[in-house]
């Protein structure tokens, strides 16, 4: 009779905890030829809420405008001002690294659905800090890398624009494509972030004839590029590589018949067969009348981590709770099987996609094959927090 009486006063404990959501600030790129990265990110969370979390999370969501300083102003007023204790939406790296180490220091909790740079998956992780999508180098950089060696490319040109999220783009398609090194590589990259005009880089592309371009060129850059490419009448010529950021369903609608035929590598497709993914896909067209793309995807994921863990803490936001409810990862990912390493980061499997127009006429993504199964980031065993 005891045990009931404790039990049923937990329950009520818990249920008068949730009574108010818990404020979750969203910071995410809104604006700029990027915006419809966070978009995509924000569709996906608020879909996740509406479904079964409206009375676990307030959703506050800013524009960062694509600039860090924007974001850390963000930041600094939700934390202090407003007392959000729970953060998550940058899509950016450099904009993470901005604002993340001094939210998670002061007793934030920070989950990204997105950004995953290498500085906070190692020797700089923190106990505050989740990362919900993947690490920017070990996840489909990686797999790409291993691809293209397994399709016998021997002079590959790689490209990435200059910031971190760039640099360990590069750095993961190196080390399963060539140990690391140059080897085989017609040349390496590094071009402007935010840039519109590819004219030189297609110029030393055509100079080089390499055997393949990997081009990891996020949002309206990637879609600039590619449209640049077809343009300069490489497409069909010199085969294109990249992850699924750079053909995402909003870039190939964009792009157009330019796309059709290029492999990328995601941890999600449309056409993953298992039933959280299968319900999000038809919940997603039946609300926004499209495709969800990979961003939509992880916000979807990240929102229902945060709920599961919200709820299991009681409302609670104290930091020791919720990392251990996080930890649990106790949700149905749209992926299949999740679970988060040692540093926070996903254990995951990487799949080939490729591009293709459905019998509708959509240019969209269909799996071709699977790279890794279970893989675990390449920082995992620096992380000592």
């Amino acid at each position: 009779m005891k045990q009931a009486l404790l039990a049923a006063t937990a329950i009520l404990m818990a249920t008068a905890a949730l009574a108010q959501p818990v404020k979750v600030g969203m910071i995410t790129t809104l604006s700029t030829p990027a915006g419809y990265l966070g978009a995509d990110i924000r569709r996906g969370m608020e879909l996740a809420i509406e479904e079964r979390g409206k009375d676990v999370i307030d959703l506050v969501v800013e524009d960062d405008g694509f600039k860090p300083e924007n974001a850390k102003q963000i930041a600094d007023r939700m934390t202090e001002r407003d007392g959000i204790k729970i953060m998550t939406g940058i899509v950016f790296s450099n904009v993470a690294m901005a604002v993340v180490p001094k939210v998670v220091r002061n007793g934030v909790i920070y989950v990204s659905p997105n950004a995953g740079p290498s500085a906070l998956a190692g020797k700089g992780c923190q106990p505050n800090y989740f990362n919900a999508a993947w690490q920017n180098d070990n996840l489909l950089h990686e797999a790409m890398g291993k691809f293209v060696k397994d399709k016998g490319a021997k002079n590959v040109y790689i490209l990435a624009p200059n910031y971190p999220a760039g640099k360990d783009a590069l750095a993961g398609f190196k080390r399963f494509y060539n140990g690391g090194t140059s080897d085989g590589l017609a040349a390496e990259i590094y071009t402007k972030l935010g840039q519109t005009d590819y004219a030189a880089e297609l110029a030393k592309i055509r100079a080089a004839d390499p055997d393949a371009v990997f081009f990891f060129l996020p949002g309206g850059m990637g879609i600039n590029f590619l449209k640049q490419y077809a343009q300069a009448g490489l497409s069909g010529k010199i085969p294109l590589y990249g992850p699924a950021f750079s053909f995402d369903d909003t870039f190939v609608d964009a792009v157009g018949d330019a796309a059709i035929g290029a492999f990328n590598t995601s941890q999600w497709s449309p056409d993953l067969d298992n039933e959280a993914n299968i319900a999000f896909v038809a919940a997603y067209k039946a609300k926004y009348d499209k495709y969800p793309t990979l961003y939509a995807s992880q916000g979807y994921d990240t929102g229902n981590l945060l709920i599961s863990a919200i709820k299991a803490a009681g409302g609670d936001s104290d930091p020791a709770k919720l990392r251990a409810e996080l930890m649990k990862a106790d949700f149905a990912s749209v992926r299949g099987k999740f679970k988060f390493g040692n540093n926070r980061h996903p254990i995951q499997d990487i799949y080939v996609r490729e591009t293709y127009k459905d019998a509708s006429g959509n240019i969209t993504n269909r799996l071709v094959g699977k790279v890794f199964e279970d893989h675990v980031d390449a920082y995992a065993g620096e992380c000592k927090s």
